[in-house]
This record gives C-alpha cells, structure tokens and sequence, in this order.
C-alpha cells in the first residue's frame, strides 16, 4: 500500500554504509607468489586457506589475518594515521584512508586496498617499481 508524501518530506534517511565486520575465507587469489616473492616474503607461501576476521565499530577496525601457526594483527582508525605492523611485524605509521567504501594504506613495500564487493573481501596488493606486481585476494564470508 502506498502513501502519498509531501514534496521535500522525507520521513527516513538511509545512510549505506559498507561495513567490513566479518570472518571470511580464501576464495581465490592472483599473483600470490609473484608478490611474496617482490616483497622478499616467498619462505612464508602457505598452502593453508588464510583466515580474514574484521570488527568495525565506526571508522575503527581490528584486522587480523590467521593461518595455523602465525596470526598477524593491526587496529587502526579509518581518516587518521596510525602505527600498523607489516607480516614480519616491523613497525610503522601511514594514513589509513577510507573513501567510496574502500580501504586505502600505503605499507613500506606495497599499496593495500580493500572493499566489499558482493559479499567478499577483496584485498589488492600494488608493488611499486619496474617488476611490480599486483597482487588480487577474493575471500568469502563464513
């Protein structure tokens, strides 16, 4: 049933907003081990489902990525810079942008971008230089 409503009256206002909250799962990937290999990290290829969790309150996130025997962590707030660890754990601060519903950072060895498409978690990894590689990870929620 249909009501008619007043020019320029709006009684509800939606705000869509992508969240990120979740525990999702190796789907597929590209270039996994042309990207470990330009970032110097091929010891650590594994053929074990990498484990993605989120928790999103607002514009602050816990990211934690799991495989058996090494979990690697960063809590960050989208619009401001922050201290991240990279996979080897060495410490540094980058702005943590988030715009058009995507997940931007600029790690030392690579540019990180992630959104939400269709339900997956999709992360792309940019090397930069003459060899760089682009590196694609689809992940489904579960």
């Amino acid at each position: 049933m249909c009501h008619e409503v007043e020019p320029g009256f709006f009684p509800f206002v939606f705000s869509i907003m992508t969240t990120f909250t979740g525990k999702y799962e190796l789907e597929c990937q590209e270039n996994y081990v042309e990207f470990l290999e330009a970032i110097g990290l091929l010891k650590a290829k594994t053929d074990h489902k990498v484990i993605t969790e989120v928790h999103q309150d607002g514009n602050n996130f816990t990211w934690t990525q799991t495989v058996p025997n090494w979990t690697w962590s960063n809590s960050f707030t989208a619009g401001q810079e922050c201290e991240l660890s990279t996979m080897t754990g060495k410490k540094f601060k980058a702005p943590v942008i988030m715009e058009n519903g995507k997940i931007s950072i600029q790690f030392p060895q690579y540019h990180l971008t992630t959104e939400i498409v269709d339900d997956k978690l999709i992360m792309t990894c940019v090397t930069e230089g003459e060899k760089g590689v682009t590196f694609k990870r689809v992940s489904k929620r579960i």
